[in-house]
């Protein structure tokens, strides 16, 4: 355990970590690269780095030297310096999940708390848009800043990361490759109930509708066992075919989850095209009852085609009784994501926005490290990513998984700090790692952040995307805290205060989802009493 680190809500190591081992030399090194250093909204700062290809080097991420923060000597070039300790790193895979937080949404719509186990805090903070820069190419910018909460001693210090949006190229000719999508649809008895398979036609239809003439399509069904309804089909010229596909599924018997899968990714090898983005698209509600129901040995069986293939699976959740955690761990081992859709306006952001703009990766294997300053930084916590932490010493070991990022994305990592008295000076550095999509050469971008750029009040002085970061969070915290074993991110406020907040930012971001999270937080409210 890292003796500084706050590890109360850590999960058991995710299989994504490396293996244990004899821990690779942290070595702190002199910024390299043009640095851009620019102010953030109110009191945050960022610097990035361009530090190019780095090889398969496994140390962990560089950062500024710690004066008195009781580091150890090393030696770079002949020369002494200090490197952070062990136990000021946080390192952890990347994630654009957001299934949790639609889930619980409809749950809390239902009358219903939701499972604590199920509430996983980054997929709510990363269910609402913020308003990063965009970097010039692939990859990403990073962003960090920050702000004071109501426990004076604690700051919330928020790692933001964002990829360009497609046609963002500064050249116009930013253009997707084409796409090469399996669609594996539940038909199960369960599927029958309103909200369900009538969400997945309306769903598919949206998208075949989105989809450009050299993309292409095929349909795969499952019940207690599958079938292929639409082999691998060009748009071009089959669009009706596939609407009637679409528009004549039916719901039957029992949920063979594996069969499904394992049907899908043969369809998606036997029409996989080189160049496409080859993905399997699970809609279901994840009830599986037969077959083999682990999601572990479902992907054992399509493990040649991941690994040799490069196809990634994006789970679709529908349902008002929805295997939330089985459907997370597929999507997670299988290199993919979650979500989940309960109305049309979700299916229609999923599907019209949210998957075409994951077609087009901007990184692969994409992991964050996080070096906090000894001398400044007292105490730290990673809210949420519990079953995304890797190995530190993994940072730089591009055979460890990390997470796929589309474009337009941006991936939020919010943390509770504890500065030291009378801190002045660095905090701390974010490093981001990632892979060419298309060349798989490694690249890495920073960002750092200044003890005065987290002394701004969170609720008052705070950028409003960040106020919005903040709701998201303390939220899931409290309906994880039902569950036992989760402690309370410090400076938490009452659910009717949160409510309150998001209302008041609604107004000021005129954002939808902000309104949707404040009627959310009510309902919590509500139930709790």
């Amino acid at each position: 355990m890292k003796p500084h680190e706050d590890r109360t809500s850590r999960a058991p190591q995710a299989p994504r970590s490396a293996p244990g081992g004899t821990p690779a030399r942290l070595i702190a090194a002199l910024a390299v690269g043009a640095v851009l250093l620019t102010g953030c909204g109110s009191g945050g700062e960022y610097r990035t780095v361009d530090r190019g290809a780095n090889g398969t080097d496994s140390r962990p991420a560089p950062a500024a030297s710690f004066p008195g923060g009781g580091g150890q000597e090393g030696e770079s070039d002949g020369r002494s310096v200090t490197k952070p300790p062990a136990d000021y790193l946080s390192t952890f895979a990347l994630d654009v999940d957001t299934a949790s937080y639609g889930y619980a949404r409809r749950t809390l719509a239902d009358g219903s708390l939701p499972d604590p186990g199920n509430v996983r805090p980054e997929e709510f903070v990363n269910s609402f848009r913020q308003d990063y820069p965009e970097p010039d190419g692939d990859g990403f910018s990073v962003t960090v800043d920050g702000a004071r909460t109501t426990d004076p001693s604690w700051s919330l210090v928020r790692v933001g990361l964002a990829t360009r949006s497609a046609g963002g190229g500064t050249d116009g000719a930013d253009r997707r490759p084409p796409a090469a999508l399996t669609f594996v649809v539940d038909v199960s008895g369960s599927m029958a109930e309103p909200g369900r398979l009538d969400l997945v036609r309306t769903s598919m239809n949206l998208m075949t509708d989105r989809l450009r003439e050299d993309d292409s399509v095929a349909v795969v069904t499952f019940s207690g066992s599958a079938q292929t309804r639409l082999p691998m089909t060009r748009v071009e010229g089959h669009r009706d075919q596939i609407h009637r596909v679409v528009d004549g599924l039916r719901t039957a018997d029992s949920t063979n989850v594996e069969a499904g899968v394992t049907r899908g990714y043969d369809v998606a090898v036997k029409g996989l095209r080189p160049g496409a983005t080859n993905r399997v698209v699970l809609l279901s509600d994840a009830l599986a009852n037969s077959g083999a129901t682990s999601a572990d040995t479902i992907l054992k069986r399509v493990a040649d085609a991941r690994t040799a293939h490069g196809i990634t699976l994006f789970g679709v959740g529908v349902g008002s009784e929805y295997n939330d955690a089985f459907m997370e761990r597929l999507a997670d081992r299988g290199d993919g994501h979650t979500t989940y859709v309960s109305d049309i306006e979700g299916a229609r952001k999923v599907f019209c926005d949210d998957l075409p703009a994951q077609v087009q990766l901007r990184a692969r294997d994409a992991k964050a490290q996080v070096s906090f300053d000894p001398a400044t930084v007292e105490r730290f916590r990673l809210i949420g990513y519990d079953n995304r932490r890797v190995d530190d010493d993994a940072f730089r070991d591009d055979t460890v998984d990390g997470g796929e990022v589309g474009s337009g994305h941006t991936v939020t990592a919010l943390y509770a700090v504890k500065l030291r008295p009378g801190a002045a000076g660095h905090v701390a550095t974010a490093t981001v790692r990632w892979l060419d999509p298309r060349t798989r050469a490694p690249h890495e971008e920073s960002g750092r952040v200044e003890a005065a750029a987290l002394a701004g009040d969170l609720w008052t002085e705070a950028p409003p995307r960040l106020q919005v970061t903040a709701v998201a969070a303390y939220f899931a915290s409290a309906l994880r805290e039902r569950g036992g074993g989760w402690e309370r991110v410090p400076g938490a406020v009452s659910l009717s205060s949160l409510a309150g907040h998001a209302e008041r930012l609604a107004g000021r971001t005129e954002d939808p989802a902000v309104r949707q999270l404040s009627q959310a937080v009510r309902q919590a409210g509500r139930l709790t009493g």
